[in-house]
């Protein structure tokens, strides 16, 4: 543990730090996660999380203490309050199925094993959403931001990564395949 998380009751950029405003039953984000939605509520979490310098507690960079250090204390209020954030952001028939679990960096893996597996499904869904996608009567502006909301989201399921090679690649082929996605959006716009 960094020897800086001692001045957790002062300093809000250390990840023990609770403001008197936060509390138990914030509901941090919306809609709820209803077992459907799980991507978009994630993320929206996470930047929440982030925001409040907690994410480095559930994704385990931040890990529980022993029991006899002096910081067991904190993070035991932080891990109960991100706990309690969880389970106020998400539907109740879930919240039953995390109730128990104590940590929560063990809540967030636990929902994203079991919910995080539908890519394949929610990846045929968004690609037949995008080309049933018509302008009909909406506004230019509308269309696009619906167009764009879709794209977004398979991007977030599939998008193209970087070379890993040891020898940077030369050929082209990862920008040749941004192209072609590219132009795809293109032509269903």
């Amino acid at each position: 543990m960094n020897q800086g998380f001692d001045d957790f009751n002062t300093d809000p950029s250390n990840p023990f730090f609770l403001h008197s405003s936060e509390n138990p039953s914030l509901i941090l984000v919306s809609p709820l996660f209803n077992g459907k939605n799980f991507h978009s509520w994630s993320r929206a979490m996470k930047l929440v999380l982030q925001s409040k310098n907690k994410l480095n507690i559930i994704d385990h960079n931040i890990t529980q203490p022993p029991f006899s250090s002096p910081l067991y204390a904190q993070w035991l209020r932080c891990n109960t309050m991100i706990l309690s954030w969880i389970q106020h952001s998400v539907e109740e028939s879930i919240v039953k199925s995390i109730l128990w679990i104590n940590s929560a960096a063990e809540t967030w893996q636990d929902l994203y094993e079991r919910f995080c597996q539908g890519n394949m499904f929610r990846i045929a869904e968004l690609q037949e959403d995008f080309y049933k996608l018509n302008q009909g009567n909406l506004s230019i502006s509308d269309y696009f931001t619906q167009l764009k909301i879709l794209w977004e989201e398979i991007e977030n399921f599939r998008s193209i990564g970087h070379c890993r090679c040891s020898m940077p690649c030369s050929c082209g082929i990862i920008e040749l395949v941004k192209a072609y996605r590219d132009q795809d959006y293109i032509i269903r716009f």
